[in-house]
């Protein structure tokens, strides 16, 4: 798949803020992505201007201004705020962005500025391996904690005097899907708020805002900025009196990005639709092609038509994602099937230029079986990277 899961994803509505090349509907993905963010044209100023590296800013009178202290604020995040805002909510003026150390980070200031002792939480049981930390931390604080898997919707039976829905979709590592809009919808008629963890499908596959989720949540250390040399995280949302929760718990706690993490990150962007058509093209062709494989059982991938999460999919991402998952016979063959691949790092995380896979359940937390694949798909090109995966599972089958 080479575009959109929906509509034309190259016309999609939006401009970015301080641009004023053309109206938000005559923009694409690729142009937004190499100028969401940027400041106006100064001559013979950097049109990114480097990281700002400062504890503390010049502050002669009251504290007042964008830039007191470097735990609160910093030039080279605003940037990368404004194009996150950008990519996630096009033409809104009304969303605000917050980055963070890491993914977890992100999730971390969600949950624990808008839950209390006494509130309940509706958390994936089928979500990132650590949710479960976050988890015993929350019933710690006296918060309940009710689980339900993303496939089915399940959610939605446990919802029921939940103040906080947190849904991950495509989840992390088993790929189901769940219906946002209609999660969503449910969640607000109960009174609950809503984040949805968009760290798989970024923000050209999906955008949870347009759903009617209040919180966007994603680590920025996987696809988003793809090359596996950072982390980040972020947050964003429309509600004025929640973000303003989420920027007091970034405060407390310091998880704050370094400023050339904010920089790196902020560059990588620009290339982000470019590895986003790459990969979610390269990982079609390769669940295609283990579509074929007897040794291959369990495959999933969004994009495929007869995958349990197409239809789905289809009615809320715009692409399809750069992760397949896959379970081969047994723990060995699995390991075999690792050493044996020639392009492809024995890594965990996902979303990078460089295709990287692991057996999930080295781990422990992952309900998955020991021969269980989860399989990041980079940017390489698609013949020698398939080759490679045929060849790799042939070596682990002798």
């Amino acid at each position: 798949m080479s575009g959109s899961a929906t509509g034309d994803a190259g016309r999609d509505a939006g401009s970015p803020v301080g641009r004023p090349t053309g109206t938000g509907s005559e923009l694409g993905d690729g142009t937004r992505v190499v100028r969401a963010g940027l400041p106006e044209p100064v001559k013979h100023e950097p049109t990114l201007p480097g990281p700002v590296f400062a504890a503390h800013f010049h502050l002669p009178g009251d504290p007042t201004g964008p830039y007191t202290y470097g735990r609160d604020e910093n030039p080279t995040w605003t940037l990368l705020e404004r194009a996150i805002g950008e990519l996630e909510a096009p033409g809104a003026d009304d969303v605000e962005t917050l980055v963070f150390a890491s993914g977890m980070a992100a999730i971390s200031s969600v949950l624990f500025s808008q839950l209390r002792a006494g509130d309940a939480v509706v958390l994936p049981s089928d979500g990132y391996q650590a949710l479960p930390l976050a988890r015993a931390q929350l019933e710690a604080y006296g918060i309940e904690v009710r689980t339900a898997p993303t496939g089915g919707n399940a959610q939605l039976d446990v919802l029921d005097g939940a103040q906080l829905l947190w849904i991950e979709t495509p989840s992390n590592p088993g790929l189901d899907v769940c219906d946002v809009r209609r999660l969503t919808e449910a969640a607000h008629a109960r009174g609950a708020l809503v984040a949805v963890d968009n760290t798989l499908a970024t923000p050209l596959g999906q955008r949870p805002l347009d759903l009617g989720a209040d919180f966007s949540v994603a680590s920025g250390t996987k696809q988003l900025t793809g090359h596996g040399d950072l982390l980040l995280g972020y947050v964003t949302g429309r509600d004025a009196e929640a973000m303003a929760a989420v920027r007091r718990w970034r405060k407390i706690v310091g998880a704050i990005p370094g400023p050339m993490e904010a920089w790196l990150a902020h560059r990588s962007i620009a290339t982000l639709q470019l590895r986003v058509e790459r990969q979610s093209a390269n990982a079609l062709a390769l669940a295609e092609a283990l579509r074929m494989r007897p040794d291959v059982t369990g495959l999933r991938y969004p994009g495929l038509p007869d995958d349990p999460s197409h239809k789905t999919a289809s009615q809320q991402m715009r692409r399809y994602g750069c992760v397949v998952s896959f379970t081969l016979p047994t723990r060995a063959r699995a390991d075999r099937f690792l050493q044996a691949l020639r392009l492809v790092d024995d890594a965990t995380s996902f979303g990078g230029v460089r295709s990287t896979a692991e057996r999930r359940g080295r781990w422990g937390g992952d309900a998955v079986p020991e021969g269980f694949i989860r399989f990041s798909v980079g940017a390489e090109d698609p013949a020698d990277l398939v080759a490679d995966v045929l060849q790799a599972l042939d070596a682990a089958a002798q």
